[in-house]
């Protein structure tokens, strides 16, 4: 069974979250008193580590000084800032994406900052998923909750120019996943995948 060699996290923390109130790389749920002083951001980076990532990159945009601040200084973390993060998602993913092509890993795999209970249960089941892709740059796959689709999504090397050629505006990685086979990797027994700052009866598709 074909393991992968390394997969980088890439964290798309870019955006100004104007329905929050402020970045969600530094305020909303996981931002609570339990939280202490580690930032939304550290958090989920650190998770993403934990689940099976060897480095995670954070994109960082919008107060991209303060987000930075809030980080750790460890070996297994980068920060990419995106200077057009206002353009929307594709931005952030087309940075990280740049970023990931300079290091040597076969997948990355990609999530949101506010999602708060997308934890590293979540991350390391869906890494699992790869262990059955022969070559691993081929995978691609990502989390459903009770068969809606959802993020981490994991995307081997081979397709990660395609997919930053179609990020676009807010669409990440959608249309690739919308047009070629995936695994769909069942985590609605771990967490919601819900969008903090959205209602939980939202439909949308957050996972591109």
């Amino acid at each position: 069974m074909a393991e992968p060699r390394a997969v980088v996290g890439i964290l798309l923390a870019a955006g100004a979250g104007r329905r929050m109130g402020g970045p969600k790389a530094l305020v909303g749920p996981l931002a609570g008193p339990l939280a202490g002083d580690e930032s939304p951001v550290s958090r989920v980076a650190g998770w993403m580590h934990s689940g099976g990532c060897a480095e995670v990159v954070v994109v960082i945009g919008a107060r991209a000084a303060d987000v930075r601040a809030s980080l750790p200084l460890c070996p297994w973390l980068s920060v990419v800032e995106a200077a057009d993060w206002s353009r929307g998602m594709g931005a952030s993913l087309r940075a990280g994406l740049a970023y990931a092509m300079a290091g040597s890993a076969d997948a990355a795999l990609v999530t949101l900052v506010d999602l708060p209970d997308v934890r590293a249960e979540v991350f390391s089941r869906v890494l699992a998923s790869a262990g059955g892709s022969d070559p691993v740059d081929s995978v691609l796959a990502r989390a459903v909750y009770e068969g809606r689709p959802g993020h981490p999504v994991l995307i081997g090397r081979a397709w990660w120019a395609p997919a930053a050629g179609l990020a676009r505006g807010d669409t990440g990685a959608r249309e690739l996943f919308a047009t070629r086979p995936h695994s769909l990797v069942e985590c609605g027994d771990l967490a919601s995948g819900e969008d903090a700052d959205l209602p939980p009866a939202a439909t949308q598709d957050p996972g591109t």
